[in-house]
């Protein structure tokens, strides 16, 4: 037998309403709540909180296996990337875009598997992503920039560069940053809209570069034997490349102190650093024995009695 709670009828003369009609609809209504079977909603109470629970199971199943479906995803994402050979930076950027939308994907099916509706969900987030897009402008615009960077390519992974008064080599071109790595390992990260927007000096972009030394030299020595010693410290390297032109010494400037020789080799862009680095050594060890004499700045100060 079901519990039934006994509670006193009540009639619409009971209820002080100036409508009979109302009172009586409202008689109704109560009469009925208080002979309700107590049992049958406890059932459906239960029902409703296991129907929850249920839910909530699923909703959780399904973040985990759509995560672990994510990562594969990306995986194979990977290696098609490197199948391909899609260049480094194009394929970072776009594995943090569609790693992102599928994140969203992700979250919608769980909430439509909690039973809250996407449709009011979708207007709610149309709402926040207008209210954040306006407060994160900034961020937006750096997402603009990475995808300018990836379209005009005035870099790529692994290429030396010098902007926003920062040099290093390009680590990753992010969603929103490039991350740079200094000669000392550091890492810089440059706001995406600002480096798309800036002087960028690239020095990895070209096979070759052209490597250039000024040395100041005394008034007074010879400039040909100087530069027939300078000359011979190439001949057989064969890092120096006679193409696009052969090494030159030029006597660029007579400046008050020194005369100024200008000395100009072309090489790969792997090799230029060594070279001016082993070039500048030999030049100061070397010349000397040819009759250079380097000047440096001084000042005569004469005292004249009176």
């Amino acid at each position: 037998m079901p519990f039934l709670l006994q509670t006193p009828q009540l009639d619409s003369s009971d209820l002080m309403l100036p409508d009979s009609v109302q009172k009586a609809q409202m008689a109704e209504v109560y009469n009925r709540i208080v002979s309700a079977d107590y049992n049958e909603v406890l059932n459906a109470l239960v029902r409703d909180c296991v129907w929850i629970v249920i839910k909530i199971v699923l909703a959780m199943f399904i973040y985990i296996v759509g995560r672990q479906i994510i990562r594969w995803i990306v995986r194979i994402l990977d290696r098609a990337f490197v199948h391909h050979e899609v260049e480094l930076s194009l394929r970072t950027f776009l594995r943090s875009a569609v790693k992102a939308v599928m994140m969203i994907v992700l979250l919608l099916i769980i909430v439509q598997t909690l039973g809250v509706n996407t449709s009011s969900v979708l207007a709610l987030f149309a709402s926040a992503g207008l209210a954040i897009g306006m407060a994160l402008s900034g961020t937006l615009q750096n997402f603009a920039g990475g995808v300018v960077l990836l379209i005009l390519r005035p870099y790529k992974v692994g290429d030396y560069i010098t902007a926003q008064g920062q040099s290093g080599t390009v680590d990753e071109i992010g969603l929103f940053s490039t991350r740079l790595k200094t000669t000392d390992n550091r890492k810089i990260y440059i706001p995406n809209n600002s480096i798309s927007t800036s002087i960028i000096d690239n020095f990895s972009q070209a096979d070759r570069r052209r490597v250039e030394w000024s040395l100041s030299v005394s008034y007074g020595d010879d400039v040909e034997k100087l530069r027939t010693a300078i000359l011979a410290m190439f001949e057989g390297d064969s890092r120096v490349l006679i193409e696009p032109a052969a090494p030159v010494v030029y006597l660029s400037q007579l400046a008050d102190s020194a005369v100024v020789l200008s000395v100009r080799v072309w090489c790969n862009t792997a090799d230029y650093w060594d070279l001016y680095f082993e070039y500048n050594e030999r030049m100061y060890n070397e010349l000397p024995k040819c009759g250079a004499n380097f000047p440096f700045p001084q000042l005569d100060v004469h005292i004249t009695n009176k």
